[in-house]
């Protein structure tokens, strides 16, 4: 009881004091400044809280508009064609997929740098200019990874037929989802070729303990260490790293 009233008291005293400082004059709730250029750009206040607001969904931008979803993809269809169930466990693998993703990233997020964030902190661009500016890196990272069959997919299902001339002009509500659709096809492609070899070789002990009449004995844990062994003998992860770095049309 003691502690509900120590609660309502606190939220009364944050409600007063939020308040009296909203209540204040001079602090703008809306500021808008006319440019040379006809544009408009907000007040610092506003910029803030939509930066603190973009943090929010920054998760989403990682995992959507990066290489992060065929990584962690590819890696997790890995660990189950090897046949581990916890190892290497789940935060090794997001943080393995999140900076190689970084690795992959990184001329687009240097080419952002040089032409929207370095601009905009000198205060040579408007907010919004730098936006324009460094989505269109992204842009054309996007498009790349993405295939034109997916492209059209969603533009028949926003009902823009006949709109766009070229991919290029796609605006990114549409690119995004296409994009993330064809990470989705790549990753489970490059996942099928993975799984086979250890198919097979789960097929091979299978038959071999069938054969000998050990028909109560589980393959997969006869094969495990042999998958383990065959992985590490053909230096497994440097192919699977290699491989994945140069879908991306790096090397």
């Amino acid at each position: 009881m003691k502690k509900t009233c120590l609660s309502l008291c606190l939220m009364l005293l944050l409600g007063i004091v939020s308040g009296q400082v909203l209540a204040e004059p001079g602090i703008p709730a809306l500021t808008l400044t006319d440019n040379p250029d006809g544009s408009k750009d907000y007040t610092m206040t506003l910029q803030v809280v939509a930066i603190m607001t973009s943090l929010s969904l920054l998760p989403a931008f990682v995992m959507m508009m990066t290489s992060f979803t065929r990584i962690i993809i590819v890696l997790s269809i890995l660990r189950q064609a090897i046949g581990l169930q916890q190892s290497p466990s789940n935060q090794i693998l997001i943080g393995v997929s999140l900076f190689l993703s970084m690795f992959i990233m990184a001329p687009v997020f240097e080419k952002i740098n040089e032409t929207a964030l370095q601009p905009y902190l000198n205060e040579e661009i408007t907010s919004i200019q730098a936006y324009e500016i460094g989505k269109e890196p992204l842009r054309a990272f996007m498009l790349a990874q993405t295939r034109v069959k997916d492209l059209e997919t969603f533009v028949q299902i926003g009902g823009m037929d006949g709109q766009f001339q070229d991919p290029v002009d796609v605006p990114m509500n549409v690119l995004i989802p296409a994009f993330v659709t064809s990470e989705l096809k790549t990753a489970f492609q490059i996942g099928f070729m993975l799984f086979i070899p250890f198919l097979i070789l789960d097929l091979v002990v299978a038959s071999i303990l069938m054969a000998m009449g050990m028909m109560m004995l589980s393959p997969m844990i006869v094969s495990l260490p042999f998958k383990l062994m065959l992985f590490v003998l053909v230096d497994g992860w440097n192919l699977v790293f290699g491989t994945l770095a140069n879908s991306f049309g790096m090397g």
